[in-house]
């Protein structure tokens, strides 16, 4: 039974009136999960993330002034939401939530994050909607684990993945994977170890032999012993943002492929939902429903 994390906190957070970021979806997930018979036993729920383990990876000076309030407004509206002691609460909570489903995988070999996908984080910054970099700080804490010797970020939301490919890039036992479109945020890209970049347009049968490559190509050249899985659906071809035209089912084949090469190599992975941002918060939640199809939580 693959183990959840959810915190009614990741939706929690009040913004202003058509803000671009739908921060209802989290619940949605949640609802639309135990609609399908999703027992409440089955997620766990999270403790926020202490400031001390942040600072450990991240800017000392930058984590001090976020936890604060004090950062100044041009760095904030970089983020793209406005400080609040809500905001902080919220994002302490969902990195937490991403580092226990990091340890709940290697417990039980699958988990699923129902927020996360903070990527576009720096050490000394924050960046679209990302505060502090769940993926990069779950790979580090993953390394600490007995047998984890090499942590595969595999990254397939429709932004790359900037953020963590700058914190991982000395750091040889995290190996960054990103499919991005090409022409969309962030304009300035950084190196992941492996980088594809997509064309405007690009639909199902084409994206997905790109997924099979960077997979095959991740996986036979790394050989990781843990996977962190950015399972983000802005690539759907009703998203706002993303540019990109792949249908639902090949939301869903796409996981499908990254679960079928996580199980043949036999090692564990840690999913979290990354982004998604179609206005209708239902066709959304349908969307990243297809993680849980995929991983077999519901049908």
């Amino acid at each position: 039974m693959s183990q959840l994390v959810f915190h009614p906190i990741y939706s929690q957070l009040n913004l202003p009136v058509k803000h671009r970021f739908p921060i209802e979806k989290y619940q949605g997930i949640y609802d639309e999960l135990r609609r399908c018979g999703v027992p409440a036993q089955q997620f766990v729920e999270p403790q926020p993330v202490a400031i001390e383990a942040l600072k450990q990876v991240y800017e000392p000076s930058y984590v001090d002034s976020i936890t604060s309030g004090e950062l100044d407004a041009k760095a904030m509206r970089r983020i793209g939401f406005p400080w609040s002691q809500q905001l902080l609460q919220r994002t302490l909570t969902a990195v937490g939530g991403t580092l226990l489903c990091a340890d709940l995988a290697l417990q039980k070999g699958v988990a699923l994050n129902l927020t996360g996908g903070y990527h576009h984080a720096f050490a000394n910054f924050g960046s679209g909607f990302c505060i502090f970099n769940d993926l990069y700080l779950a790979a580090l804490q993953m390394l600490q684990q007995p047998g984890i010797d090499k942590v595969l970020i595999f990254d397939c939301d429709v932004h790359q993945g900037d953020g963590t490919a700058k914190l991982a890039q000395n750091q040889a036992n995290v190996f960054t994977v990103s499919l991005h479109a090409e022409k969309n945020f962030p304009y300035r890209k950084q190196h992941s170890d492996m980088d594809f970049p997509l064309p405007k347009g690009m639909s199902d049968d084409a994206y997905l032999e790109v997924v099979d490559e960077a997979l095959h190509l991740a996986f036979s050249q790394f050989k990781p012993d843990a996977v962190i899985y950015d399972a983000g659906v802005d690539i759907h071809q009703d998203d706002d943002l993303g540019h990109l035209d792949i249908s639902t089912h090949g939301v869903f084949k796409r996981d499908r492929l990254v679960k079928g090469y996580c199980e043949q190599a036999g090692v564990p992975v840690a999913a979290v939902i990354g982004g998604g941002y179609q206005r209708d918060i239902k066709a959304l939640v349908q969307v990243h429903l297809q993680l849980f199809r995929a991983f077999g939580v519901v049908q």
